[in-house]
């Protein structure tokens, strides 16, 4: 399955969380559990700034984020396309400095969150192609609206992939594809959209499930690729 080799590949990446803090915490690791990656802590002098992780892939320093903020963003509300200026500018930072990080353990409303940014950046650019894997077109239905929206207010070419166990209406602009074997243990959005392309790939373990995004071109362009053979 193509998406077992590349969340493997992405996986192996030597993501590292290094974070700056004046309290001797224990449990520090704890608090980054779902997310593989090697945390490290480093004290921070009194009168610095306040508490921030520093993230390094395979030793390039890729970003900051205070840590407060990056707690609140990993635990992340449910927001509604039409509330996405609430949330938009956060989720850009996660995208631009945890790209290519796998989190494991999330809920469905964690990657509801992380979708409505990709689809909030497909509606803002206005055209490409939005190529979606909902596991079943059943969960789909609860999305019709959204996708109706985007179909009728920009010029996006829109792609849903789902086990056929429900029969969605149609939608002029909307594709719809069926899927079976390994592709529907994953939840999966990927926008070919130029210099905003990114994509979300999550897999289903045991009710939960572990994922990543990525706004990398060649990355993205793998997800869709995937996707468009099918």
């Amino acid at each position: 399955m193509m998406f077992d080799t590349l969340f493997d590949e992405v996986q192996s990446h030597g993501k590292r969380f290094i974070v700056h803090t004046r309290d001797d915490e224990d449990g520090l690791s704890d608090r980054f559990a779902n997310h593989r990656v090697t945390v490290e802590r480093r004290d921070l002098p009194p009168g610095r700034p306040d508490p921030f992780v520093a993230i390094e892939d395979n030793g390039e320093f890729v970003g900051a984020l205070g840590l407060d903020a990056l707690e609140g963003l990993l635990e992340p509300p449910l927001v509604r396309p039409g509330d996405s200026e609430e949330i938009s500018e956060g989720y850009r930072a996660l995208f631009e400095v945890l790209d290519g990080t796998v989190f494991t353990a999330l809920g469905r409303q964690d990657l509801l969150a992380v979708s409505r940014e990709i689809e909030d950046r497909a509606f803002r650019v206005g055209q490409g192609t939005l190529r979606v894997a909902f596991q079943r077109l059943s969960a789909f239905e609860a999305q019709v609206e959204t996708y109706r929206r985007l179909a009728v207010d920009t010029e996006l070419e829109l792609h849903i992939y789902g086990i056929d166990d429900w029969d969605p209406p149609a939608i002029p602009g909307v594709t719809y594809h069926e899927i079976a074997g390994g592709l529907t243990r994953y939840w999966v959005l990927a926008f070919d959209g130029g210099a905003e392309s990114c994509a979300l790939v999550a897999r289903a373990e045991n009710g939960r499930y572990a994922g990543f995004w990525t706004d990398d071109l060649e990355l993205t362009g793998e997800v869709l690729a995937g996707l468009e053979g099918v």
